[in-house]
């Protein structure tokens, strides 16, 4: 999900439903990310009045609603700073243009987005930055609040940005603090985190943690440095996932790796590529061990190359992900950003290559979804993919992946009536959100999701033929009621 240092606002997608008591619908992520940092996708640019900047947050909302995503990746925490009101990181610079100005007049970003998705019947994925602490700290005046300059020694200078220093037990503490303030005070629906562990090397320039290994090393002093940042990052991983499991065990925590995880001629278990850098090798991620280990609930590698790309095969790799999930959900993170008509890529210069993967995706068995980065590129609609998704793939409204996790009494079966071309039924104690069935006969071969909402009412669009409607209530595991009554509308 990263373009060379940002990520998005992620949405997330899931499939089609079939309704039928002994028949479990399909289901499908569809995700964006939605990327904060550098106002790449929200706010469009910082120091926009609030007024302005919920009507950007709705109107994005409202076009991946129509383009059939059902999750939201929202970066909430770029760089050590936060885009909620929090008790411990000054408020982003990226919001006001300065760093430690609240909204004025006072409004909470993350309180409304999960708002707001959550009236859409679409999920909020909290993305989180773990270790970039300051991005181009040259460039950056940081507040007096701010972690780096409480405690500088828990920081190191790399490149163009600073970073918590991985090795130290300190940095893993804080980290777990901010997730686990989130966890505990809003609303969401996952902890999401992309591949920024340690960062992507910079030729010549060695990573600065060499005192911090000679102090911490333990017993990977003094030889094996590599084996010691990942333990740094398995850790950390660890400790998180153990933080946001103690305060909502439902919760789900996903990570979002670079797309290889290492190249055959390193491993056998790898995939049969030549990526430059790698998760295991690079970024010290080995996102493998947090799946067998069960420290993370789902994994969507970023694979931003196209079908067929020589070194990097979108096909082979999906494939080899597909093959090492452990039986966690594999989500594809799809690089939407790189549709251009003037791309180099000949198979970049059209939507078709998106609509490609996609059902690439669905043909090979076992992963679940996407997940698009980023979300600016549906709102410069680049060429036409959001008519390419409506069209094509995303005809249908998607459901989200039950969640194994989430555990919860069934929901009662709405009562559904119809008067005058409007569906209407009553609340159900336990639903959030409503699942509205159309069938050309009481058969649940033909039947389709027709309106996912949050509603207790539909008005039927006019339709010349003789269709029957259906009704379940959904739980916040996205596990469904037994169907409603049938009614009947048209001729």
């Amino acid at each position: 999900m990263s373009k060379k240092g940002f990520i998005g606002l992620l949405l997330l997608l899931i499939a089609f439903g079939a309704m039928a008591k002994n028949k479990s619908p399909k289901r499908e992520m569809r995700a964006v990310w939605v990327a904060t940092v550098d106002n790449i996708d929200w706010p469009s640019k910082a120091g926009l009045s609030v007024e302005e900047q919920k009507k950007e947050m709705t109107t994005l909302l409202d076009q991946h609603k129509k383009n059939g995503m059902n999750t939201i990746v929202f970066q909430i925490r770029p760089a050590a700073d936060a885009f909620y009101q929090s008790p411990y990181e000054p408020w982003s610079q990226w919001l006001n243009g300065e760093q430690g100005i609240a909204p004025d007049p006072f409004y909470d970003p993350l309180q409304f987005a999960v708002e707001e998705c959550h009236k859409r019947a679409m999920e909020l994925h909290a993305w989180m930055n773990p270790y970039r602490a300051v991005f181009l700290y040259q460039e950056t005046e940081t507040d007096p609040e701010h972690i780096t300059n409480q405690h500088p020694e828990w920081f190191l200078t790399y490149g163009k940005h600073k970073y918590f220093n991985p090795g130290l037990q300190e940095t893993r503490d804080y980290v777990s603090k901010i997730v686990g303030d989130v966890v505990r005070r809003y609303d969401v629906d996952a902890i999401h985190f992309d591949d920024y562990f340690y960062p992507y090397k910079i030729a010549g320039e060695p990573f600065p943690d060499s005192l911090s290994f000679a102090q911490n090393g333990g017993e990977f002093y003094p030889n094996r440095i590599d084996d010691w940042r990942r333990d740094n990052v398995n850790r950390v991983i660890k400790q998180i996932n153990d933080t946001i499991k103690s305060i909502k065990p439902w919760m789900p925590f996903g990570i979002s790796p670079f797309g290889v995880w290492r190249n055959k001629d390193m491993d056998k278990s790898g995939s049969r590529t030549k990526a430059g850098q790698t998760n295991y090798d690079d970024l010290y991620a080995d996102v493998l061990l947090w799946l067998k280990n069960d420290w993370i609930d789902y994994v969507t590698p970023q694979i931003y190359w196209h079908i067929g790309k020589k070194v990097a095969d979108y096909r082979k790799i999906a494939k080899w992900w597909r093959n090492n999930s452990y039986g966690k959900p594999c989500y594809i993170g799809q690089g939407a950003y790189r549709l251009d008509s003037a791309s180099k890529t000949k198979a970049w210069q059209t939507s078709d290559q998106i609509i490609r993967q996609i059902k690439l995706n669905r043909r090979l068995k076992g992963l679940k979804g996407s997940m698009f980065f980023c979300s600016k590129n549906f709102t410069e609609n680049r060429l036409g993919i959001n008519e390419a998704l409506q069209t094509e793939v995303y005809q249908s409204p998607a459901l989200n992946l039950e969640n194994s996790n989430y555990q919860a009494t069934k929901l009662d079966a709405p009562k559904l009536q119809i008067k005058e071309s409007v569906l209407t039924w009553n609340a159900v104690e336990g639903a959030i959100y409503y699942v509205v069935y159309q069938s050309s006969g009481k058969s649940i071969k033909n039947n389709k999701v027709f309106c996912i909402t949050t509603l207790l009412e539909f008005k039927i669009p006019k339709q010349g033929e003789r269709m029957f409607y259906s009704l379940k209530s959904v739980n916040r595991g996205h596990f469904e009621s037994v169907a409603s009554n049938w009614v009947k509308a048209g001729k």
